[in-house]
């Protein structure tokens, strides 16, 4: 087997008084250069340092950073390059610079920027907790109602690195220490540095990188943020990112073991790295680390990692963050895709590689993976961010929420992922309300979100060619390109054709005519499809035409590829999977289907970031695959449309058909027999019918609808819908508040996929709904699609 290596270089904390010594006057052309530009001598602060500037921020990054570098060239003037580069905080400069993602200058600047601004903060302070109980810290915060502290570094399973107020920290201490679970050492420094604290040093840092030229590694360097390989116009945004986000050490350590490496060297004054190298050894010879727990705050908390940890020290510049601890890696020859090919000698599909090269590209993710909306905010804030920190994408649900609520959303998500972070939006189709769907894509304009998940739509409208086409545009080669990604998820051949062809010629004249759009935004749209990926929606949780994935693929696939011929679309256009994809071996049948990504829904309910109650979670986590059923959707009730909802333990789906069977059957409130009226009003509404009209037309009068009130007083019909529709409304309600009382009556939208999942977790960690955390989720679901292709390849003699 082949022995791959990594450099790893050390961040605050591996400084020692002396360091650099037989290594200064060997580069002298690097001294001048580093004491010119920072303005100080490096090497009076590193051998002499009377006055202690060498624990003070401001300085002691950039010396460490030359210290590192110079390190690095005396050791690479003896071995070859490594295979792997990662740093420690700061040392992730070091890492970049060693793949040539910038100069030596740059890189001096940019550190000293840093540290400028990380030395300006105040206001926080840092604990390390060192033993053996550390990789129970986020339930012992979470215990404790410690919401305001972070995680910032996930050092090992022996070390984890708190960051917050200093009484917050001195809390959660006595809560470590009643606890028996390690002890805790303060750290000295003078903010809550890789925190929610640091936001706007963040974004001040942001700006400052927008100066400079920072090019792709040549050699793959893993990132603090995700624990992953930076990607292809992923330093700007990574290395902002890292100044309030967790260093994921122990995460990184798993990823290089999970590729074959088996040899570092650490490329600075001490050997802290080398002990948190050691652990993440022992453990992986262990076997897998436990799936990782909820921190409080929302905060993910560290995957237990290694043993020993080294001295407390090394915490100290990686400290505090709110970035995510996704499940580990798959191991190493787990599998790879299958609309990228394998490399030649590669032994099958890899979770990275399955799908669409150019969708993970323009979409920004690790996986042709993406996290569906949820209505009335269950895909959650805290779901979507958690995507985003683990470098995946989500959809925040805006179905069913006001405006403003739609607007925080967007200003947390941003705040949480920063200027760059990558998150999307769901517009759901507004039937009646065309004013509220275009108020939407104009707050979404306005906010500059650049990924929106179009759902309900049997048909182009105004507002979606108002979203697609602002700020389209002819690039230098002429090509027609634009800056927003709309997905739309459908599921008939027909809806599909209309969203693979450009906009409506009448849509995009009269947005025109209103000047929404420019005659340069109307021209490229004419040459681009109204969407540039469309999902084929198979039977699924929510609204539904229970299409079946086995025929519809094909059909959107075989529609794509000739619309596409036809246009000579300079892009083409993607083509993804969702519903029904519960357990990895779904998901490897989009990929055999051609599904150039897929999008998961009904498991993301089940997990700690879903905005939903603990007691519908609980519910869904006992469902099997026949556990389901349909029944009519509140907001289209009269026609007849239907949702797919949890049926064990809910009469929900009942009560709801049997609503729809009584509509059809009368023409009014006042013609319902007595006996179903009694029914309706005791046992399933617990109130009588007059005062859920009397509610029903308040809310009306109040949301600025007196139009419906005076039809319902008209039409006795249309009143009985009204009522109706108030239960449905209610169930929701319920269910997301886990009201006891009303169990019975929860309407809880979700597929068979939840079953499927729940067999696929039988026996593991993410058996208990508490540790299926959404991108643990994700990992699991595309390690184990590469798994399952890889072994179907090899039983075919592939």
């Amino acid at each position: 087997m082949t022995r791959r290596t990594a450099w790893l270089f050390p961040g605050q904390g591996a400084q020692r008084r002396g360091m650099g010594r037989d290594l200064f006057d060997r580069y002298p052309e690097a001294m001048a250069a580093a004491d010119r530009i920072l303005g100080f001598s490096v090497r009076e602060l590193c051998l002499g340092d009377a006055g202690e500037r060498l624990t003070d921020t401001r300085y002691l990054q950039p010396a460490l950073f030359v210290v590192n570098e110079l390190t690095r060239r005396a050791y690479a003037a003896r071995e070859p390059a490594p295979d792997f580069l990662a740093g420690h905080s700061l040392g992730e400069y070091n890492a970049l610079l060693a793949a040539d993602a910038f100069d030596f200058e740059t890189g001096l600047a940019l550190v000293a920027r840093r540290g400028e601004l990380m030395g300006r903060a105040t206001g926080g302070a840092m604990t390390a907790v060192v033993g053996p109980g550390a990789a129970r810290i986020a339930d012992l915060l979470a215990e404790a109602g410690l919401g305001d502290v972070d995680l910032a570094n996930l050092n090992s399973a022996e070390q984890v690195v708190l960051s917050g107020p200093a009484e917050s920290l001195r809390r959660a201490a006595g809560a470590v220490t009643a606890a028996g679970a390690g002890r805790c050492v303060p750290l000295r420094v003078s903010a809550a540095f890789h925190s929610r604290y640091m936001a706007d040093a963040a974004r001040e840092f942001a700006a400052f990188l927008d100066g400079f030229e920072l090019r792709d590694p040549r050699l793959p360097v893993i990132a603090n943020v995700t624990a992953r390989p930076y990607r292809p116009g992923e330093v700007r945004r990574l290395l902002a990112a890292q100044v309030h986000s967790a260093v994921r050490w122990s995460e990184s350590m798993r990823h290089l073991l999970a590729r074959g490496v088996d040899r570092i060297a650490e490329q600075g004054p001490g050997r802290v790295l080398t002990g948190l190298w050691d652990a993440a050894v022992k453990d992986a010879a262990n076997g897998p680390a436990p799936a990782p727990r909820r921190a409080a705050g929302g905060d993910p908390a560290p995957p237990a990692a290694g043993a020993a940890p080294p001295a407390v020290g090394a915490a100290a510049d990686a400290a505090p963050g709110t970035g995510p601890a996704s499940a580990p890696s798959p191991a190493a020859g787990s599998a790879t895709p299958l609309a990228d090919r394998p490399a030649e000698g590669v032994p099958g599909p890899t979770a990275e590689r399955l799908g669409s090269a150019a969708f993970r590209a323009d979409y920004g993710v690790r996986y042709a993976y993406l996290a569906g909306s949820m209505y009335k905010g269950i895909a959650s804030t805290e779901l979507v961010a958690r995507m985003g920190r683990a470098g995946l994408l989500g959809y925040f649900g805006t179905g069913g929420l006001r405006m403003e609520r739609i607007e925080a959303a967007i200003a947390a998500l941003r705040a949480e992922l920063g200027p760059g972070g990558g998150f999307g939006m769901n517009l759901l189709h507004a039937l009646h309300d065309p004013a509220l769907e275009e108020a939407t894509v104009r707050l979404f304009l306005r906010h500059g979100v650049r990924f929106v998940e179009a759902s309900g739509f049997t048909q182009p409208t105004r507002a979606l060619v108002l979203y697609r086409l602002s700020g389209a545009h002819r690039d230098g080669a002429g090509r027609a390109v634009a800056p927003n990604r709309l997905l739309a998820k459908v599921s008939r051949p027909e809806v599909a054709t209309a969203f693979m062809e450009p906009a409506p010629e009448a849509l995009v004249r009269g947005l025109l005519a209103d000047g929404l759009l420019t005659a340069a935004e109307a021209g490229a749209g004419r040459a681009l499809p109204l969407a540039g990926e469309v999902c084929a929606e198979a039977d699924s949780g929510g609204h539904t035409d229970a299409a079946v994935a086995y025929t519809l693929m094909p059909a959107m696939t075989d529609l794509r590829d000739r619309i596409v011929a036809e246009r000579g679309y300079p892009d083409g256009i993607r083509v993804g999977a969702a519903g029904g994809l519960g357990a990895p071996e779904s998901l490897a049948a989009a990929f055999v289907l051609g599904a150039d990504f897929v999008v998961t829904g009904s498991v993301n309910q089940c997990t700690p970031q879903a905005g939903t109650s603990d007691a519908v979670k609980d519910l869904l986590a006992q469902a099997d695959v026949q556990d389901t059923g349909y029944a009519p959707a509140g907001d289209m009730f009269e026609i007849g449309a239907r949702v797919q909802v949890l049926r064990r333990g809910t009469l929900f789906a009942a009560r709801a058909n049997k609503l729809y069977q009584a509509y059809r059957r009368y023409d009014g409130l006042e013609a319902i027999d007595a006996k179903l009226r009694r029914t309706i009003e005791e046992g399933w509404f617990r109130r009588d019918l007059e005062q859920v009209w009397k509610e029903t037309r308040e809310y009306h009068l109040r949301a600025g609808r007196p139009q419906e009130v005076e039809r319902a007083e008209r039409d006795p019909k249309h009143r009985m819908a009204l009522v109706f529709r108030w239960y449905f409304v209610h169930s929701t309600r319920t269910a997301m508040r886990g009201d006891p009382a009303e169990r019975v009556n929860y309407q809880i939208h979700t597929g068979p996929a939840i079953g499927a999942f729940n067999r696929f977790a039988a026996g593991t960690a993410l058996a208990d709904w508490r540790n299926r955390h959404v991108d643990a989720v994700a990992e699991a679901l595309m390690a184990g699609a590469a798994e399952v292709l890889r072994d179907r390849f090899s039983s075919l003699g592939r």
